[in-house]
């Protein structure tokens, strides 16, 4: 409900186009019921807001009219009128006032400019001592009030009696006597509005919230129309309303009747630069929609976050806080998560918008490294993104090097193509491919930055596109379990780089050196056959699985996906890969990151196209591992202690 506040000055503002109401053509031969029905819908259909401004009117609204002032017999007729109607309650006095809204409209007229010529209102309330009472009394009679074209007159009579500085009693009475009038026709259920809509049969919750939504409809058509500047520059243009509408917005953002008007004012297009919105509109959207009290459909969010940039960058950091921050999140819950948020679909539309999220977790990135959520959620997140931008029609798409304008080009196209739209048989060749062109880059790079050149950068950009396609370092890493020794190597290479992209603070040689030694204690733990594990390997590998000063956390986690990867797609009997896998884990205290990355193993099996055969043989391997992973280390170290559970992972 829009309140007219009792100490402030209202002024007209049409925001849709206004209807006539009744004047003094009427014939006296209507009906009191036509009468009646008329006035009620003039009532509902009203299109004048009022704005809270200083008391300065808009006087161009006025029409011109004579200087004289009222003449005594015309105070007289109109003050008995006014006596005589009341409140307008019975028939005869409905259809009276009907008769007289055109000539009263005029004598009102009349009025306002002998008011607008004396100098207080002590010397108005001599000159004029009737017009208290007469205003008063029209105030009351809701077919006045009603009227689209009497009423700003009488308002503007009202004000005219308005003392910004009382300088005596009488003024300051005659201030307070009006702002109790505006309030209670505004505010208390027996005003003029109340007995139009209890005579209606309405409640008057269910009144305003039809006028809410009636005016909502008209301004979602005008918003709708077409730049009327385009076709005539010569024609007003009706893109001056989209301003005026958005800060007429602000106040009423909570409310659900006023989603549909918000949503045509963020889509639609700018093609004029009258159809700006207002700031505080879009930050008032923006920050109700963050706390979840506006709902908006899909398509208005993604036009909010090309209004507003200070949006997009709230909500891609409100998703990396949810994601990093909630222990409730998992693997297989990651990818509804990130769809949910919108973004994947907002980048998909608007390249600059991919490009702002890409920065955020670019940024992310360098600050928390080796975070095994944060490469999922930029890996899922890609995977999401991919998929709306395949769903696009093709006049909407643009070419990937939109997306990706700083990644390397001979990486580009090979690392978004995703495995399972190739042959699995043609995957090793495929990732030498990947390897040997990422890796004479990355050599380039690094001689390039040795002579002081942009090779660290460039050797960033093929790594970030490497985490989001991480899909080909979760096929090394499965291929690497039946890989040759001459084999492996390119594997290695790859899996050591996606961990450690650059020798700060670590040596990748010296962490491929790890990689190598891990790989050799697991090929000999699970393939090769034995009555007994060999316990030099089993200790050789748990140490390679605590993080030492030297390697850092990043050779563990290497290693514990190596570890993974060997359990699940081995041909170890499963009792036997059972026993070294978690006694492995727990060992290294890397369970929630073992278990994490199984979520992502099993994951992946469901997701993309494998032969029956290796799903049915692994993925019931990957269900008992994470059942004895988490059985024995809540029986360890006690249920409180794990933040996962048996039904969510399995």
């Amino acid at each position: 409900m829009i309140c007219l506040l009792p100490n402030v000055e209202l002024i007209p503002t049409p925001l849709v186009p206004t209807h006539s109401a009744p004047n003094g053509s009427h014939s006296l031969g209507e009906t009191v019921g036509s009468r009646r029905l008329m006035h009620r819908q003039a009532q509902i259909n009203s299109n004048t807001t009022y704005r809270i401004c200083t008391r300065t009117f808009t006087m161009s609204q006025t029409p011109m009219v004579p200087k004289a002032g009222p003449k005594p017999q015309e105070v007289a007729f109109w003050l008995g009128k006014a006596i005589e109607w009341g409140q307008a309650e019975s028939p005869d006095s409905q259809t009276d006032t009907c008769v007289h809204l055109g000539p009263l409209r005029d004598f009102l007229q009349l009025l306002l400019t002998q008011l607008h010529t004396q100098s207080s209102t002590t010397e108005t309330m001599t000159t004029l001592p009737f017009v208290g009472q007469f205003l008063g009394r029209l105030c009351w009679n809701p077919y006045v009030t009603a009227d689209a074209e009497n009423r700003p007159l009488l308002f503007q009579c009202l004000w005219s009696l308005y003392s910004e500085e009382p300088q005596n009693a009488v003024e300051r009475k005659a201030n307070q006597w009006i702002r109790n009038v505006l309030y209670k026709l505004a505010m208390e259920e027996d005003s003029a509005t109340h007995i139009l809509v209890k005579d209606m049969g309405l409640p008057l919750l269910e009144y305003h919230g039809a006028v809410l939504r009636k005016m909502v409809c008209l301004l979602v058509e005008e918003v709708g129309q077409t730049c009327s500047s385009l076709s005539d520059r010569n024609h007003r243009c009706s893109c001056n309303s989209i301003l005026a509408a958005s800060v007429a917005c602000v106040p009423l953002v909570t409310c659900p009747e006023m989603a549909p008007l918000i949503g045509a004012l963020l889509q639609r297009p700018l093609t004029c630069d009258k159809a700006v919105l207002s700031k505080d509109f879009l930050d008032a959207v923006s920050s109700t929609y963050s706390r979840n009290p506006l709902s908006l459909e899909p398509q208005s969010v993604v036009c909010l976050w090309c209004h507003s940039l200070t949006s997009l960058e709230g909500a891609a950091m409100s998703l990396l806080d949810h994601i990093l921050s909630n222990p409730a999140i998992r693997p297989e819950n990651l990818e509804h998560t990130i769809t949910r948020s919108l973004l994947p679909k907002a980048c998909s539309q608007h390249s600059f918008i991919f490009l702002v999220v890409n920065d955020i977790f670019r940024s992310m990135l360098v600050q928390v490294e080796g975070n095994q959520r944060l490469l999922s959620l930029i890996h899922t997140f890609t995977m999401c993104f991919l998929r709306e931008l395949a769903a696009l029609q093709p006049e909407e798409c643009v070419s990937y090097k939109a997306f990706f304008p700083q990644a390397p080009p001979s990486l580009l196209i090979p690392l978004l193509t995703h495995p399972s739209e190739m042959a699995q048989g043609a995957w090793p060749h495929h990732l030498i491919l990947i390897t040997a062109s990422l890796r004479q880059l990355i050599e380039d790079a690094e001689e390039e930055q040795e002579e002081g050149s942009r090779g660290q950068c460039t050797a960033f950009e093929a790594w970030v596109l490497l985490v989001r396609c991480a899909d080909w370092v979760e096929v090394a890493s499965q291929l690497l379990v039946s890989a040759t020794s001459q084999g492996s190597g390119p594997l290695l290479w790859l899996l050591t780089f996606y961990h450690h992209p650059t020798n700060k603070g670590h040596n990748r040689e010296q962490l491929l050196v790890v990689a190598r030694e891990a790989w050799n204690h697991l090929m000999s733990l699970f393939l090769l056959s034995a009555l007994t594990l060999p316990s030099e390997r089993l200790q050789s590998l748990a140490k390679l699985m605590s993080a030492r000063p030297e390697q850092g956390s990043l050779a563990s986690l290497l290693v514990v996906s190596l570890l993974v990867n060997f359990a699940v797609f081995s041909h170890k009997p499963l009792i036997d890969a059972k026993e070294i896998f978690c006694n492995m884990v727990q060992h290294s205290g890397l369970v929630n990151e073992a278990v994490w990355i199984l979520n992502m193993v099993n994951l992946r099996l469901s997701r993309d196209r494998f032969s029956s055969s290796l799903t049915d043989r692994v993925r019931p391997r990957t269900r008992v591992l994470l059942d004895t992973l988490i059985h024995s280390t809540t029986k360890t170290h006690g249920h409180d202690n794990m933040n996962w559970s048996h039904t969510e992972l399995c």
